[in-house]
């Protein structure tokens, strides 16, 4: 199922935000000219942009990997 331009909920630190997907990155193909000669993403990744970081309330200091859960919105 394709996401982008499709919004999720994602879950983290005890608070949830809807965020729009922009890309999606597949987790079993990469490394061929579809796929940007990009290496395959580690399953269930989300990349988020600052102001999903802040709805989560995650300070500055702690952003990168954290656990989270998302569901489509």
């Amino acid at each position: 199922m394709q996401r982008c331009f499709k919004n999720i909920t994602i879950y983290g630190n005890g608070k949830s935000v809807n965020a729009m997907v922009i890309d999606e990155c597949d987790s079993t193909m990469g490394c061929d000219k579809d796929h940007d000669y990009q290496p395959p993403c580690d399953n269930n990744i989300v990349d988020a942009s600052r102001a999903v970081w802040e709805a989560l309330g995650v300070p500055k200091k702690d952003r990168g990997l954290m656990d989270i859960y998302w569901t489509d919105a």
